[in-house]
């Protein structure tokens, strides 16, 4: 796959079938959106595209309404080149762009990347003040001469699948494991290791502390059976999101315990896979109660089949 960044193109070789959205976690209903475009490229010989944005339209409308990511570029990338995906077009969204007519904006695609057919969700809207929607696009599809084809709602056990059902899922109702089917692959959290307060060698529990990016979802409070990927290599873990209750740190942290694993990884970068939920964080009357129940959850997560794990979440 190749990727594209909008201000280096001024003519496109290719014909194009061009997937639009702003592709969040990738899930089950943008899926379906890229295979669509990838099978009309197969079949007529021509690149399939998706083209989005680089950073959400909201951080330059309204940045106090930004919703939390779901996924970072570099993992977005990685899966739609495992998808087959041609051409990944980003786009950086400023305030010349926002203010682009919903015809401008679909006229500029098709006439700058020979776009034959262009693929969209059901409720896709675009354009100035989103102004476009679905039935302005099938009028514009006639005008600029491309096919259109509009993916109907992707349900996941009679729930709609989207983003911001996503969101809620692992922030508020902590199904891991319904968040994960909707994504195709475990919502995971990159970020580099730092210092913490070294509590978990003194459980007998070394972990490490993810210096985590805010722009993305944090999973609810808790501890979470994990799989961390580190130098291409996966590990089992205990995570603990939370303000660690017992100590009164007060400060919210991302803890991990890496099983099988002894070493020394400040200032490196890993990427956490959230599995499953054990449990909700609480506040302990001691720190040998802590230890305990540490310790039980490590038993949990030790009875975990790794191999398996992997292998049932193709995307990993």
């Amino acid at each position: 796959m190749d990727l594209i960044n909008e201000g280096s193109i001024n003519n496109f070789k290719h014909n194009t079938y061009i997937a639009l959205g702003s592709f969040d976690g990738l899930h089950l209903g943008h899926s379906k959106l890229v295979n669509k475009a990838i099978e009309l490229a197969n079949k007529n010989n021509g690149k399939s595209m998706v083209y989005t944005f680089k950073n959400h339209p909201l951080s330059i409308i309204n940045k106090e309404l930004v919703p939390k990511l779901l996924m970072d570029m570099d993992q977005k990338g990685k899966v739609l080149n495992n998808m087959g995906l041609d051409y990944l077009t980003l786009v950086e969204f400023d305030e010349n762009f926002m203010k682009l007519s919903p015809e401008d904006f679909i006229a500029n695609i098709v006439k700058k990347y020979n776009a034959k057919s262009i693929i969209v969700g059901f409720n896709y809207r675009f354009g100035y003040k989103n102004l476009g929607d679905v039935e302005f696009l099938k009028e514009l599809s006639k005008k600029y001469k491309f096919k259109l084809y509009v993916i109907k709602p992707v349900k996941f056990k009679k729930e709609i699948v989207s983003s911001s059902h996503i969101r809620h899922i692992i922030a508020d109702t902590c199904d891991i494991e319904k968040a994960t089917s909707m994504l195709t692959r475990p919502y995971s959290i990159y970020g580099k290791v730092i210092k913490g307060k070294q509590l978990g060698r003194v459980l007998g529990f070394p972990t490490v502390n993810l210096d985590y990016n805010k722009e993305y979802l944090i999973p609810r409070g808790g501890v979470y059976f994990t799989i961390v990927e580190y130098s291409g290599l996966y590990y089992k873990g205990v995570t603990n999101v939370g303000y660690n209750p017992t100590v009164e740190d007060g400060k919210l942290s991302i803890e991990t315990h890496i099983l099988d694993f002894n070493k020394d990884v400040y200032g490196e970068e890993l990427r956490i896979h959230f599995i499953h939920r054990i449990r909700d964080e609480k506040k302990f009357n001691s720190l040998d109660e802590l230890a305990l129940r540490v310790s039980e959850d490590k038993k949990y997560v030790i009875k975990q089949n790794l191999e398996l794990i992997i292998k049932s979440n193709l995307q990993l």
